[in-house]
């Protein structure tokens, strides 16, 4: 059976285990339903989120012409504590950044490869958690918009990492953690103005990734230098795919190339 289509980040629905799904235009692959089989990736060309051209991915699934001038890959999506939406400032298109960052937004905590702060609209959770491939977190504010997120986050880096480790967080080389704990820790260091939204009390969130075996040492695909590579695919987390001779491919650093997928 063959698909063909442009890489997007799977679509996924929080079950126990998390469903992940492959969107293409016309069609959709049940990622699980692929486990234990073989598949093969084949890179066929590019194709810009934006623009639709076959030109060379830059960043985000967008070509460099597009990356450099469509909202949605301006500063502010990767540092939220840059939004000037609420200031009704303009950075490349006030209507759509009002529509984003004027929204609620929610700065979490979750454990992948270890504790690390986040920001995500209140909406794409627990999206975001299933796309960092966290295997329990916990929201600890919630705010009017994306700019008073972004400036908590940035206040609480300073006592807990922002960034994950890909490798350990693939190879399940993590511990469980008391978020809630950790959650009360941090509470002092929280910026004045987003000090009245601190949640109080609620619960941290456990997810289950579906994973049949993990990588020893999981090696990093690069489908545009391969062009293509079969494997036997043992596990799904995060937005990564994982076969069992280690490799592993992550779809949304992919975005953006138009792949063919033969199941065996």
């Amino acid at each position: 059976m063959n698909y063909q289509g442009v890489l997007t980040k799977m679509e996924s629905e929080f079950l126990q285990p998390i469903q992940y799904y492959l969107m293409f235009e016309n069609d959709f692959i049940n990622m699980n339903q692929l486990l234990d089989k073989p598949v093969t990736l084949t890179f066929i060309k590019y194709q810009c989120l934006n623009c639709g051209l076959n030109k060379p991915i830059y960043r985000q699934g967008f070509c460099r012409d597009c990356f450099f001038d469509i909202p949605q890959a301006a500063d502010w999506i990767m540092r939220p504590e840059l939004s000037t939406a609420h200031l009704d400032k303009e950075d490349r298109d006030l209507e759509y950044e009002k529509k984003v960052q004027l929204q609620p937004h929610v700065v979490y905590l979750a454990n992948s490869s270890n504790v690390k702060v986040g920001v995500t609209r209140k909406s794409q959770v627990p999206t975001r958690w299933i796309d960092q491939g966290a295997h329990e977190a916990i929201e600890i504010v919630e705010v009017p918009n994306r700019y008073l997120a972004g400036i908590t986050e940035v206040a609480l880096k300073e006592h807990v990492s922002d960034k994950t480790n890909w490798r350990s967080m693939l190879k399940n080389d993590i511990k469980d953690e008391n978020l809630v704990e950790w959650r009360e820790r941090l509470k002092s260091f929280i910026p004045d103005e987003a000090k009245d939204y601190f949640i109080e009390s609620n619960t941290e969130t456990n997810l289950e990734f579906p994973v049949h075996q993990y990588p020893e040492k999981p090696k990093s695909l690069n489908l545009e230098k391969q062009t293509t590579y079969s494997g036997i695919l043992k596990g799904i987390k995060g937005q990564y795919l994982i076969f069992e001779d280690d490799t592993v491919f992550n779809v949304r650093s992919n975005e953006g190339l138009v792949v063919d997928i033969s199941i065996t």
